[in-house]
């Protein structure tokens, strides 16, 4: 299959590449908002590349007339949600108006695969379903995310064209490109620090490793489901939830050394969510998707992989 990826230098974009090539023909597109290519000299070869600013609507027809997707995955966007409310109008013009210019121009035949976000509900206790669960974001990030799903709903209904909406949770992984709770815990640990200064510890989140998620983006692509609307929506995680401590005691078991944690004002987050968990259910439904990676095997991947800060030095 053609598959056209955006975002495709950021850290599931990457993951997805890399998967994708040894199967496919693949054109990698990216603004490279955050950085130079990310890939080998040997991997740039087995794919196509382009340098494009998903706001530009020319050149984003362009890319899509000269390529002819069989399946566009969207993993573009700004994801930090303290950059999307420090830049609230970068947030928008990226994560909405670039969404429309790609829906705008997404052929009949080709499947449209849209990077959505657990931000989109409203708070709850208990795991996170579909077509049950209150819609209510409560921040940036999950109004442009909610508000990009309309539109994929409206243009797929217009233009014909089948998609996915996939409800991603929190993903881990080597390669992180922004300063979320485990890569500033890594970075910390990494530098010689064995008393950490975090933020919020008792929230509970679910955490799926980028490898993982990289598999149910392509296999999201790959599969019309044939019960389904031409619309489906489906949650990528894992069904298991854990607190920022529960990872300071699991990383510490994966060191061999005892961590401690100081409570940083500066790093306390005055609204968070005091759980995120995904029913996954529909994804292994629909798409056959289920995770490879447990909590224990992620984090120590994570620590043990070369690089993991490149981008976040």
């Amino acid at each position: 299959m053609r598959m056209l990826v955006t975002g495709a230098n950021g850290f599931v974009g990457n993951a997805t590449v890399r998967q994708l090539i040894k199967n496919h023909v693949v054109h990698a597109l990216d603004n490279l908002r955050y950085g130079p290519w990310r890939f080998s000299g040997e991997e740039l070869r087995q794919f196509e590349c382009s340098v494009t600013d998903l706001r530009d609507a020319s050149a984003v027809e362009a890319v899509v007339s000269a390529f002819r997707p069989d399946a566009i995955i969207h993993l573009a966007a700004i994801h930090f949600i303290p950059e999307c409310e420090r830049l609230p109008d970068e947030a928008v013009t990226i994560n909405i108006n670039g969404t429309l210019n790609l829906l705008r121009i997404c052929p009949q035949s080709c499947r449209f695969v849209y990077a959505s976000t657990a931000a989109v509900y409203a708070p709850n206790d208990v795991a996170h379903r579909e077509h049950e669960d209150t819609i209510g974001p409560m921040d940036v990030y999950g109004i442009t995310k909610l508000a990009g799903e309309d539109f994929v709903r409206y243009y797929a209904g217009q233009r014909g064209f089948s998609a996915a909406i996939i409800r991603l949770f929190n993903v881990i992984g080597p390669g992180e490109t922004n300063p979320h709770v485990v890569p500033e815990i890594i970075r910390q640990l990494k530098r010689g620090d064995r008393n950490l200064r975090l933020g919020n510890i008792s929230p509970k989140r679910d955490y799926v490793y980028v490898d993982d998620v990289a598999r149910g983006f392509i296999a999201a692509a790959m599969i019309v489901p044939t019960t389904e609307p031409k619309i489906s929506v489906a949650n990528l995680g894992t069904n298991s939830s854990y607190s920022v401590a529960d990872l300071v005691q699991r990383i510490s078991a994966v060191i061999g050394e005892p961590i401690s944690v100081v409570i940083d004002p500066n790093k306390v987050r005055q609204s968070d969510r005091p759980q995120l968990l995904a029913d996954n259910a529909r994804m292994k439904q629909l798409f056959g998707w289920t995770p490879k990676y447990d909590i224990d095997q992620s984090l120590r991947q994570i620590w043990e992989t070369p690089n993991m800060l490149e981008k976040l030095n």
